[in-house]
């Protein structure tokens, strides 16, 4: 009776779906990003409500061994965003259970400016030294000939992301990281479904970071995930999303060790409950269950998505690589596999115009824009307003206060791109029609400026 019963919610939900699905009216303004939604996901959704199971179920399991399948890595754990996955994964290597590999206060850690700032946040907030290395103008990453001079004997991790789905040097880095014993954490939250030399981008530093906000390549709407090959790393980043407890029990479940109350942890009473027994200064970071319903049928397109993104970034370079001598377009190695979340382009310092002019010629012709993120983050309120201390490259460590033009200078290529970078969008519901679009309408903005050069 209760499958029956509910089959018929869904079959009613299913009828409103298709009514409204087709009255979708044409794009009269492009959004560089955005989620692309069925009646699968629909469906799982309402499977979910009608569990009342509220917290993270039955689906959130199916999700995460879909997802570590996907990516082939051993584990993967889903969080409520990916900021909170570049939080849970600095977090977790301050835990005192990797004894002289713990990251303590004080210690460095290496990334860039050029960024989203959830990558560089939960350094300051672990009570960490950022260590801001400057990208290469080209692939927008960071560059990986002035990484060694950064490194310094209290380095001791690298966090950096895969801009904009394009990989970064993932051969030196680790290459840096074995020689001088640091932890590599991958923020691939614009970059799922990328490769390098083979191996899904995410899984071959120690620990991998993604979000699934609904601009990403799979959504939830908001969600995010940490993946890892390591099993230390894979209990510690689990008590750490989990309020920081001892147990690995999940919700629902009790004395999975058949140990629950025989043993002795910290000052506590013999055979205290294991259940409520916390190893790690943690947070709650779960996701609800409806969360990853959607994942669940998100992940089942997601090579579908990657492909037309792909399809989409390569017919802008085509149509746009005429126009290279005044625009920058994305450049990847051979070794690589992009998996494009927008497409990138720097106006050229020899250019007869500016970013800004383009930009808004884009958005006033009903094109949507977006800056790489908070351009140099140095610049931005977050560290000039705040009291925060840091490095850039091999320089020593300064105050947010004594931020001046001359500690700017040191970080050219950040410089550039946050003055002349922006990128378009690829994102799967842009058909060639509206790539089309963006590529003609930035070539007509070129041809009106080459007229006015030539008068």
């Amino acid at each position: 009776m209760d499958e029956k019963l509910r089959n018929k919610v869904k079959e009613a939900a299913r009828e409103y779906y298709a009514e409204i699905s087709c009255k979708r009216e044409e794009m009269k303004y492009i959004p560089p990003s955005g989620k692309f939604l069925g009646e699968e996901e629909l469906m799982n959704m309402i499977d979910a409500t009608l569990d009342m199971w509220l917290t993270s179920g039955r689906f959130n399991k199916e999700f995460e061994e879909k997802f570590a399948g996907y990516l082939n890595v051993k584990y993967a754990l889903t969080v409520n965003s990916g900021s909170s996955a570049n939080l849970l994964a600095i977090s977790a290597l301050t835990s005192y259970k990797l004894k002289d590999r713990a990251l303590k206060k004080g210690d460095e850690v290496i990334t860039v400016a050029a960024g989203f700032p959830t990558t560089i946040n939960p350094i300051f907030q672990n009570g960490l030294i950022p260590v801001f290395v400057d990208v290469d103008a080209d692939s927008y990453n960071i560059d990986p000939n002035k990484i060694e001079e950064a490194i310094s004997p209290k380095t001791k991790a690298i966090i950096v992301a895969h801009t904009l789905g394009n990989p970064f040097d993932l051969r030196r880095v680790k290459e840096l990281s074995e020689k001088y014993n640091l932890w590599v954490i991958e923020d691939s939250c614009d970059a799922l479904g990328g490769e390098y030399e083979g191996k899904k981008l995410g899984t071959i530093g120690d620990i991998g970071t993604f979000s699934f906000y609904p601009a990403h390549h799979l959504t939830m709407g908001e969600g995010g995930a940490v993946v890892t090959n390591n099993s230390e790393l894979h209990k510690i980043l689990l008590s750490f999303r989990d309020w920081g407890r001892d147990c690995i029990c999940p919700p629902g479940a009790d004395n999975i060790c058949n140990k629950r109350f025989s043993r002795q942890f910290g000052k506590l009473p013999f055979g205290y409950d294991h259940k409520y027994t916390y190893s790690n200064i943690g947070y709650n970071l779960k996701i609800t269950d409806w969360q990853a319903a959607i994942g669940v049928s998100q992940i089942d397109k997601l090579d579908k998505f990657i492909e037309i993104r792909t399809k989409n970034a390569k017919l802008l370079n085509e149509k746009l690589k005429p126009y290279d001598k005044w625009l920058m377009l994305p450049k990847i190695d051979k070794n690589v596999k992009a998996s494009w979340f927008g497409f990138l382009i720097s106006v050229r310092e020899n250019a007869p115009f500016f970013k800004q002019e383009l930009v808004q010629y884009l958005e006033n012709n009903g094109i949507g824009t977006r800056q790489l993120f908070a351009g140099n983050i140095l610049r931005q309120p977050m560290i000039v307003e705040n009291d925060v201390n840091f490095r850039i490259g091999n320089s020593k460590i300064i105050n947010s206060k004594e931020l001046n033009e001359e500690y700017f200078r040191l970080l050219p290529d950040t410089e550039f791109i946050m003055n002349s970078a922006f990128w378009v969008g690829v994102y799967p519901k842009l058909k060639e029609k509206e790539i089309t679009k963006i590529a003609d309408t930035i070539i007509d903005f070129c041809k009106k400026e080459a007229k006015m050069l030539c008068r």
